[in-house]
């Protein structure tokens, strides 16, 4: 007679059919069973553990557990790192001609710099600081940086302002320079966000250039409200 609890193919169909009953567990594989939940249950433990946490309950693993947790730890350390790496700015900062060279030359290893040039009473210049104040909030990992023009550059003209540099590891990658460039007093934040992350010193979230659609509504209403043309067969009846 066969063995029901015998590995064979024929059993396992039969089993899955319902003829024969599941197979019959031995102590030795629900031992094995066993501790293999319990080095699952220490991997979850080590993975959901902060530095922290790791560091407090170190004397409670064994001895066999040192070199998971020495790994844990270290992806944890990885992961604190990346995350103060991406949100060490959040503000706008005013520097002086002093401080261009280490802030933005110097910035460091792939960073990138988003450089304001500006003078009190230009309102645009007044509207685009209080932009990028918001921007730099939103994009922590980008430096934002602001300096009155004549202090930063000698001589700088007010015609050329407002001015934004970007920079990337210290090289320039994209300018804008003059009023026009930034369309005036109208200038929303989505519009200098578009016109940033296109010159890479962001990562937006934005699907397409917010101005588009704007111009857009605008085209659409114009071509609303013109008048109808009349067809060719009424032109001809005038004649």
């Amino acid at each position: 007679m066969q063995d029901p609890n015998e590995d064979t193919e024929w059993n396992d169909i039969l089993r899955k059919k319902g003829i024969l009953p599941p197979k019959e567990t031995s102590k030795e594989d629900e031992e094995e069973e066993e501790l293999a939940l319990q080095q699952q249950s220490v991997v979850k433990t080590y993975e959901s553990m902060t530095l922290e946490e790791l560091a407090e309950n170190e004397d409670e693993f064994g001895e066999e557990d040192e070199a998971a947790m020495e790994m844990y730890r270290q992806k944890r350390l990885a992961e604190w790192k990346a995350t103060q790496m991406k949100n060490q700015f959040g503000e706008v900062v005013e520097i002086s001609a002093q401080d261009y060279v280490k802030e933005v030359n110097k910035a460091g290893e792939g960073i990138w710099v988003v450089l304001h040039l500006y003078k009190a009473g230009i309102p645009l210049c007044t509207l685009i600081n209080q932009h990028l104040s918001v921007l730099a909030r939103k994009f922590p990992q980008t430096k934002f940086l602001k300096s009155i023009s004549t202090t930063c550059i000698p001589n700088y003209p007010d015609h050329n302002l407002p001015t934004i540099f970007v920079y990337f590891e210290g090289d320039m990658k994209a300018q804008f320079i003059g009023p026009l460039v930034f369309g005036g007093m109208n200038l929303k934040q989505d519009e200098l966000e578009w016109r940033l992350s296109e010159s890479g010193a962001v990562k937006t979230d934005l699907e397409e250039n917010p101005k588009k659609q704007i111009e857009d509504k605008l085209m659409s209403s114009i071509r609303t409200s013109l008048p109808k043309r009349k067809d060719s067969d009424d032109s001809d009846e005038d004649y």
